[in-house]
């Protein structure tokens, strides 16, 4: 889509455009075409080869000798190396506590990564006036339920802040540089990840022109590619260690060539670390064949690739209004199972983010949550469930070999291990990152 969600009060929910972004009810209903190959056919071979592995561990007791021969061993997932997110933005504000305390805890059953909101124009609508605390407060949230976040976006010139309209145009790439800075700086080590630069290959879209009359000059007098520089430039020394994402809803050669290549190598190291694919499908979904030759033209990159907003809905759009269906939704699940094994099927995907959890306060005011506008579950949370936490999720059991080994094939991410010694139950904690692994495990 051509515009990018912000949280549920900012002006994205209040446009006229608000009708551009769904198709008629006819075509969000039509099937999508047929490709030669299906690439889904092969998808449950790629995931085996490309999410998962053996692994042994070598397991010795609080005294340091290997495990009795043939000790029962259990082997229990807990995390994902795999992102599985949505945004978080309805974290402590949906209308009633009772609806927050079921959004919270449908969240963090099911994921493991959140992007937070830093759109410009309301994380500061008074010049020097934050909402540096309610972040660092949700951040907090997630870090306590082992939720890994992401801060979004950095640098776009969809809505100038309201106070911008009184700042000279010559200060203003300085001021956004220098949010860029701050952002980063005060939230290292709770927000290590950042979409840094958001829909530069059309920043000059009609409507952001006259929204953003400041930030867009700004752009256009720097040049796209030196304003992406500048941004990631900026983000990179503030915080050196951070994952950096360039963000985008073109998946078009202009994408690439007006871009991503403007972004090269600069003598120390590549300025972004992952690409950002947006794929709001509020028209319908994709064909698999499409989302395919996606992934594997920006594969060539060589850098991970992040679907940041995915958008799925469960009900067409009609002229009285626009609600999930028990139609819509069982389409919604077989869309967004089809649509998540084919990306975890990909080598180069390692993220995808959900756009958003709950129908409460969603785009567009579309149907487009995994639970319902009460909080109750769609048919697709309840998918991505079997699938997250089940068909993806390892649970194995085993037995010590001779000498206190124990082997699993499982997918990768952090994991418990459990036994049983002199009647105690024991467990440790280790990460299975790549196939062929060894641990040396000892329980204290």
């Amino acid at each position: 889509m051509e515009t990018t969600p912000g949280p549920p009060d900012h002006p994205c929910t209040r446009r006229a455009f608000i009708a551009a972004a769904g198709a008629a009810a006819a075509a969000w209903a039509a099937p999508c075409p047929a490709a030669t190959e299906d690439p889904l056919a092969a998808a449950e071979d790629r995931i085996a080869r490309h999410r998962k592995g053996s692994a042994s561990l070598r397991l010795a007791g609080p005294d340091g000798r290997p495990l009795p021969v043939g000790t029962a061993v259990r082997v229990e997932q807990r995390r994902h190396h795999f992102l599985f997110g949505c945004n978080i933005f309805k974290l402590h504000r949906c209308r009633t506590p009772e609806e927050g305390a079921r959004y919270a805890e449908r969240f963090a059953a099911l994921l493991n990564f959140a992007t937070l909101p830093f759109y410009w124009w309301m994380y500061e609508r008074r010049r020097g006036e934050t909402i540096e605390a309610t972040i660092a407060e949700n951040a907090a949230w997630c870090r306590g339920h082992g939720i890994t976040t992401k801060g979004h976006p950095l640098a776009w010139n969809f809505v100038d802040p309201p106070w911008m309209k009184d700042i000279p145009q010559e200060d203003v790439m300085r001021l956004q540089m220098g949010r860029v800075s701050q952002c980063v700086s005060r939230f290292k080590g709770e927000i290590d990840i950042w979409d840094v630069v958001n829909e530069a290959t059309h920043y000059d879209r009609a409507e952001l022109l006259h929204d953003s009359p400041k930030l867009s000059e700004a752009i256009r007098q720097a040049g796209v590619g030196e304003y992406v520089r500048r941004a990631f430039r900026a983000a990179r020394e503030a915080h050196p260690g951070a994952m950096l994402l360039i963000n985008d809803y073109r998946t078009d050669p202009k994408y690439q060539t007006s871009v991503l290549d403007e972004l090269a190598d600069d003598g120390k190291r590549p300025l972004y670390d992952a690409i950002g694919i947006q794929s709001h499908m509020h028209g319908g979904p994709w064909p698999a064949a499409k989302t395919w030759e996606v992934c594997d033209r920006f594969a060539k990159y060589g850098k991970p690739l992040h679907f940041t907003e995915t958008t799925l809905v469960s009900g067409p759009k009609a002229p009285v209004g626009w609600f999930t269906t028990a139609e819509g939704e069982a389409r919604q699940a077989e869309q967004v199972r089809d649509f998540y094994t084919l990306l975890f099927s990909h080598p180069a995907v390692r993220a995808i983010t959900w756009w958003d959890l709950a129908d409460q306060g969603a785009w567009q005011q579309a149907p487009a949550g995994l639970i319902r506008d009460d909080m109750s579950p769609k048919p697709a949370y309840d998918v991505l469930m079997e699938l997250i936490k089940g068909t993806w999720w390892t649970r194995a059991e085993a037995k010590a070999a001779p000498d206190g080994t124990a082997t699993f094939d499982g997918f990768f991410g952090d994991y418990e291990v459990a036994a049983e010694i002199a009647g105690r139950r024991l467990t440790a904690r280790f990460t299975h990152a790549k196939a062929g692994e060894r641990h040396e495990i000892q329980f204290s």
